[in-house]
């Protein structure tokens, strides 16, 4: 049996009686109000509620779109270049196994460009210029 010195310290086993909360509902919504105000002061830029997430799905949206299509024709482009390379010089597969992985390839540096990952060619990173002058 559960003696008055239960595992909490309390002296109540089980499900007992429940201690009512000391802070109120009313408390509660007040000090939210309060947070909401401070934080509204300190972000005056953003928008507010759905419309700032839906926002940014639209945008989110629009550059995988564009990601996606900067892949797709980099592949399609090569492939259609190896396919009448391969009609012109009768070369049958192996233009066009040769230009689809060419194809791939720009793609996937097309794809790294649009995102910011690589630089623009002829725009060297100037920080390591910078640095190699340092030296």
């Amino acid at each position: 049996m559960a003696d008055k010195n239960g595992p909490d310290g309390t002296g109540e086993t089980g499900r007992g009686n429940q201690h009512e909360p000391d802070i109120r509902d009313d408390d509660l919504e007040r000090r939210r109000r309060d947070l909401e105000a401070s934080l509204a002061t300190r972000r005056p830029g953003r928008l507010e509620g759905k419309d700032d997430a839906k926002a940014g799905s639209v945008a989110g949206y629009g550059q995988a779109l564009k990601l996606s299509s900067e892949f797709i024709a980099g592949v399609v482009v090569g492939a259609g270049i190896g396919w009448v390379i391969d009609r012109l010089a009768g070369t049958s597969p192996w233009g066009l196994i040769v230009f689809l992985l060419l194809g791939f390839g720009a793609g996937v540096l097309n794809v790294m460009r649009s995102a910011g990952v690589v630089a623009e060619f002829g725009q060297g990173d100037k920080s390591r210029r910078g640095q190699d002058d340092k030296k």
